[in-house]
């Protein structure tokens, strides 16, 4: 696996000619990749140091509208910029594009400087800064799920989305004969993905048609977030090279199972796994039972940072392995935290909510800020569900994203870790999906009422 570039090895080789394009990205509300691209002659003579970019590109949808309602950006106040701060220790090349390197950058205040607060990256860190004060390293993992579809995205879009057809007829959960009939769009993925410095560890079916899971090795919980947002780009730019659509929409189908982006999480000291405790008769440190018992009384106060959308809340269905419930148990799909590795030093908790349209940052900031609260408030984590957990009705997820916006909203804790402007600015986002789902008729009500109503 190749390293990461270093400023001097970009710098030699847009000279030598293999380089021409630098990618200047940042991570927008949505996950994605927002930014410009550079010729290298030019990043590397003077625009590696900072550009900018309209500060609505952190207040918008997905359709990328600017609504109002924002109180860090508006028409009223002109649209301004944002400074672009290039992160250099995240210069990589982009194997899929020809010539082509990126790098991700800060957001920050245009006249302060500051790091925008409410920028996802930002959020992170500073969570991230809050675990390292107190001795511990925050090590993550997320895994990415999506379907695959005969059609690439430009036919599907020409056709309004109707002719949805999976690139498989069946489930192909572990299946190497289907899988192997993807491998023209799933074998660059893999080496790609490498050859960019991603730890890539496998990928393999899912439990549905057409659908896809890549799994990336565990690591420093920034490093996680930054593999995760390449990774689901890349993956879409791949699969339309190839003539195909991916598509991160937890739930496309009614009929069909959603798309889920777990992620794995423990605290490290010292190079060591401080969730670990041989004397315990499941191996749990008491601080890995305090962060639990955290993610799991806040869980409401984050579900919006893992379910964003009005259909992120279609996929939590029982019997479909998307959870319905804040419980955890040991090594049970049924639950929505999972322990896994219990009694080795491997031992870590799996949240199971995150959709596939989950951003990482924001996930993995929600989740460190509720873990760290278990820890401060010295919380005892309750024993462990066992069974069907989907058997019951008491601690259920927030059913609807209007819930989830009304728990971040009223979150004191998240006030606490975040700031209330992050907090306030999130509600809103929740808040125009909301209204922008409001308006529209769908399919659904057509054809259920155009005749019977």
């Amino acid at each position: 696996m190749n390293s990461t570039l270093t400023f001097k090895e970009l710098e030699s080789q847009v000279a030598g000619g293999s380089i021409d394009t630098v990618l200047v990205c940042f991570v927008d509300m949505q996950g994605r990749l927002m930014g410009k691209r550079f010729h290298g002659g030019h990043f590397v003579g003077g625009a590696w140091e900072e550009t900018h970019c309209c500060n609505y590109l952190l207040a918008t949808d997905l359709e990328m509208g600017t609504p109002d309602g924002y109180a860090s950006t508006s028409w009223e106040r002109g649209y301004g910029d944002y400074v672009m701060k290039p992160d250099l220790s995240t210069l990589r090349l982009v194997p899929w594009l020809e010539g082509t390197a990126l790098v991700l950058c800060d957001v920050l205040d245009h006249h302060t400087h500051a790091e925008v607060p409410h920028s996802p990256r930002a959020m992170l860190k500073r969570q991230v800064a809050r675990v390292r004060a107190l001795g511990f390293e925050p090590m993550m993992a997320t895994e990415l799920e999506f379907f695959l579809f005969e059609k690439g995205f430009d036919e599907i879009r020409k056709g309004g989305f109707q002719d949805l057809t999976p690139i498989s007829g069946y489930n192909e959960d572990y299946h190497i004969l289907q899988t192997t009939k993807e491998e023209h769009v799933m074998r660059p993925i893999r080496n790609h993905l490498w050859e960019a410095g991603l730890p890539i560890e496998c990928t393999k079916g899912e439990a549905e048609t057409g659908q896809e899971e890549l799994n990336i090795k565990y690591a420093p919980a920034m490093d996680t977030a930054e593999y995760h947002s390449i990774a689901k780009h890349a993956i879409k730019e791949i699969a339309w090279q190839q003539g195909h659509a991916a598509t991160f929409l937890p739930k496309w189908h009614h009929d069909k199972v959603g798309s889920s982006s777990h992620v794995h999480q423990s605290l490290w000291a010292d190079g060591k796994p401080a969730f670990h405790d041989s004397d315990d008769a499941l191996g749990m440190s008491d601080l890995m039972k305090s962060y639990m018992a955290g993610l799991l009384k806040y869980a409401p106060d984050y579900t919006y940072f893992m379910a964003p959308y009005i259909n992120s809340y279609k996929r939590f269905m029982k019997g479909t392995f998307a959870p319905t419930r804040i419980i955890w148990s040991v090594d049970n799909r049924t639950a929505g935290y999972r322990l896994c590795g219990e009694g080795s030093k491997a031992i870590r908790v799996e949240c199971r909510i995150p959709g596939s349209d989950m951003n990482p940052y924001l996930a993995m900031a929600g989740m460190l800020a509720a873990g760290l609260a278990g820890i401060e408030e010295g919380l005892e984590l309750q024993p462990a569900t066992v069974g069907d957990v989907y058997q019951g009705d008491t601690g259920l997820i927030p059913g609807d994203l209007g819930a989830a916006r009304t728990a971040l909203h009223g979150s004191d804790m998240l006030r606490a870790a975040m700031g209330d402007d992050v907090v306030d600015h999130y509600a809103r986002a929740a808040e125009v999906e909301i209204e922008e789902f409001a308006r529209v008729v769908t399919d659904w009500e057509v054809a259920r009422g155009f005749e019977r109503a």
